[in-house]
């Protein structure tokens, strides 16, 4: 990979996220909502790179990415869980086909809120985020990405919703056809996807069976 980054900071987002400030590879540029590929820079991981998405400003001096812990996978985000301040990491160059392009609907789940997160704090940094709905499923209130931050940025605009275990605030349905027919009267819009597989790919189908262009519809391919 082309780049070497420190790792500066780690703290909890949530029970099985992290948040990791690193330095910011001279010359790296990309658009809100791309991703990298990050390896860690030690004997026998440096060939297990993933994708993850700087959730930081374009222009921030340094990186910002947010890491879910996956125990029953193949043991890379739980080792980057065990990192510390001080360890580096392997970057490559930007990629990525989610990018912003113009004001739509937000649909995410799990962790595919982040690609989300980068563009709508750029959105508010030029303040154009005023026509900008996030629709976000969880398992759980706990699970939440930045809630805090996400409900100031959208008020009324941010609709979270659990798939478990709910409570006061939170819908408590998936996100499926029914929930859009009933929650996106306006289909006339960019839609953003972001989330597991199986669920980019229901609402895909979901949003093509009501007559949303694939033009309209903006995922990672």
């Amino acid at each position: 990979m082309e780049h070497r980054v420190e790792i500066l900071q780690i703290t909890f987002v949530t029970h099985d996220v992290k948040r990791f400030v690193t330095t910011r590879p001279e010359g790296l540029r990309w658009k809100p909502g791309q991703g990298v590929e990050v390896a860690i820079a030690e004997e026998g991981w440096q060939d297990e790179g993933r994708p993850f998405t700087p959730t930081c400003l374009a222009d921030d001096p340094v990186m910002e990415l947010t890491v879910k812990e996956y125990p029953d996978r193949d043991g890379v985000t739980e080792r980057l869980h065990r990192l510390r301040p001080g360890d580096e990491l392997l970057m490559s160059e930007p990629f990525g086909t989610i990018t912003y392009r113009g004001p739509g609907i937000f649909l995410a789940a799990g962790a595919g809120v982040t690609p989300f997160l980068a563009i709508l704090r750029n959105l508010e940094e030029v303040e154009e985020l005023d026509q900008c709905v996030l629709h976000f499923s969880n398992k759980t209130p706990a699970d939440v990405l930045f809630e805090k931050e996400l409900r100031w940025l959208l008020g009324d605009r941010c609709h979270l919703t659990c798939t478990e275990k709910s409570s006061p605030g939170y819908d408590d349905r998936r996100i499926d056809r029914g929930y859009l027919e009933g929650e996106v009267p306006d289909l006339e819009r960019t839609f953003y996807l972001c989330g597991p597989p199986t669920f980019v790919d229901d609402l895909r189908s979901a949003l093509r069976e009501l007559g949303v262009s694939g033009d309209a519809l903006v995922f990672e391919e």
